[in-house]
């Protein structure tokens, strides 16, 4: 019996792998498929250091998600295809400096939306809502989110290893644009990305990432793609770098034993 299959909502796809799925397995999860580690498996064949790129990740947002609350006071968290929940989500991270911090994860994923609601639902200051994240109308006008949230108050808006799975043609850029023109200056973005500098790395990685979600993703883009994705938001030192080596902390990152792919990324904040 597969893992994940007593909190299963009818409408989860279980033919088709899931990337929030596929994550989760690789932080060692339980909420993950035969389909979904099959497919892990075949990308790890291929890209052999993509465990520990998805664990330096997750530490990725800790330490951003820690940073923000304590060096710049944020108290909102507007998480972008958040993901299945694990440990030391968001919410967590935020209330561990302050208890009245507030978070809400987005996902089209119908299984994360039954596993982030049993997570939260004895905590009145965070929510999940199931939404695609271009869908600024029912968002922004979702009763949860606008109970929770003041976007008159400056907002941490998270895309961590996430926005590789837009396409061109939905304007990864102009989605970190338009959310944030939705809130005030003094609000961060943080962003994680799946990049490579060879051309051949990309295309058969992207390749197969669109046949195991049936097309369900975008593409690895290159460092200087990712950097444009930043716009002309003031990025903090060390600037847009591979994210195990952003403000590392006590514990030592995983060791990438090959780098096919990196996750490079940063904060930012709107002037």
């Amino acid at each position: 019996m597969d893992r994940a299959r007593s909190v299963t909502p009818s409408e989860v796809d279980v033919s088709t792998p899931s990337v929030a799925r596929m994550y989760d397995f690789y932080l060692g999860g339980k909420d993950n498929y035969e389909v979904d580690r099959q497919a892990c498996a075949a990308l790890s064949a291929v890209a052999p250091g993509t465990a520990a790129l998805a664990i330096n990740n997750r530490r990725f947002l800790i330490r951003a998600v820690r940073y923000l609350a304590e060096e710049h006071g944020i108290r909102q968290f507007l998480d972008h295809g958040s993901g299945l929940p694990t440990q030391d989500n968001v919410h967590q991270v935020a209330q561990a400096v302050d208890p009245a911090s507030r978070t809400v994860y987005i996902d089209n994923d119908p299984i994360v939306l039954a596993h982030g609601r049993a997570l939260l639902e004895q905590d009145d200051t965070s929510t999940v809502i199931q939404a695609d994240v271009r869908d600024f109308a029912t968002i922004y006008s979702d009763p949860e989110v606008t109970r929770l949230l003041d976007f008159s108050r400056p907002t941490a808006a998270l895309f961590l290893s996430f926005l590789h799975c837009i396409p061109d043609g939905d304007d990864p850029a102009g989605l970190v644009a338009g959310v944030l023109d939705r809130l005030p200056k003094g609000s961060a973005v943080v962003i994680s990305h799946l990049a490579s500098t060879d051309a051949d790395v990309r295309r058969n990685l992207t390749d197969m990432m669109l046949t195991n979600t049936g097309g369900n993703w975008g593409r690895v883009r290159t460092p200087d793609e990712v950097e444009a994705l930043f716009g002309g938001l003031s990025v903090m030192e060390p600037g847009i770098v591979e994210v195990s080596t952003w403000h590392p902390d006590d514990v030592a990152p995983e060791v990438q034993a090959t780098k096919e792919w990196i996750e490079y990324g940063g904060v930012a904040f709107k002037d």
